[in-house]
């Protein structure tokens, strides 16, 4: 664990020194959110709610939608495709961590730079101009810990998949941006998933895609309540467990067939 934590703190300093790069997106997020959120609004008109969420739901879904792109990585991830391309993937190969742990330890450090960076000032930022709900009791507080931790773990899974494709592809960022844009649209980032048919709601409980994002906004706006709540943990756990194992399955089979020229 020694190693992990220290690969972990690493990964964290190289991504901090971006801070520039992590503040212009803070306010490109900033803007977008905005501009969606006057587009969601225009929906309701004088209805006080909609599928179950108020207006004051759909102000804070805009702001936490925008706060975290960047913790989960939505929009893409493709380190772990470019290692492969590139060759890095021998020498990550010899690390003392498995390569999936490898790229854990490394998302760790990204994910909570873009938490601390682009989330939670984001979140200020949209407080300052807007009213956002926010959970009441600090059991809340810990079910929103739980489910952040929860749908990082599951994000990291689908995208590790995603890139694995890249031991079979000699270009496989096609697939890669269908996938990711696929899931950019069914973990209810472009809009919550409760604005959906009943019958593609239906067809998504079999996907991972709600656990990555919509579970953690529903937990969050108290949507969920009681027992719900802990179904609604237990099912991203299940995901994140089930992506993970698969992800390693997947990796030790595409290990066997990787050629790197010169080894």
């Amino acid at each position: 664990m020694r190693v992990f934590w220290e690969m972990t703190k690493r990964s964290f300093q190289r991504y901090l020194t971006y801070r520039a790069a992590a503040l212009a997106g803070l306010a490109t997020n900033f803007f977008f959110g905005l501009l969606r959120m006057a587009i969601l609004l225009a929906l309701y008109g004088e209805r006080p709610q909609v599928a179950g969420l108020t207006v004051a739901d759909v102000i804070t879904y805009s702001a936490l939608s925008q706060a975290l792109i960047g913790y989960l990585s939505i929009f893409g991830w493709y380190d772990l495709m470019n290692s492969v391309y590139t060759g890095e993937i021998g020498s990550d190969l010899l690390k003392p961590l498995g390569l999936m742990r490898f790229w854990l330890a490394q998302d760790v450090g990204r994910a909570l730079v873009n938490f601390l960076l682009r989330g939670v000032l984001i979140m200020v930022a949209f407080e300052l101009v807007v009213d956002l709900v926010y959970p009441q009791t600090a059991v809340s507080w810990l079910h929103v810990l739980c489910t952040l931790i929860l749908g990082w773990l599951v994000s990291f899974g689908f995208r590790f998949l995603v890139n694995l494709a890249s031991f079979w592809s000699p270009d496989a960022r096609g697939m890669g941006r269908f996938a990711f844009l696929s899931a950019t649209f069914f973990c209810g980032q472009l809009m919550p998933i409760r604005f959906f048919p009943d019958w593609l709601q239906g067809w998504l409980q079999f996907t991972p895609f709600p656990a990555m994002f919509n579970t953690t906004i529903e937990i969050y706006l108290g949507t969920l309540t009681g027992t719900a709540v802990y179904l609604a943990l237990l099912n991203q756990l299940l995901w994140a467990i089930g992506l993970l194992l698969v992800g390693q399955w997947v990796l030790q089979t595409a290990v066997r067939r990787l050629v790197i020229q010169g080894g």
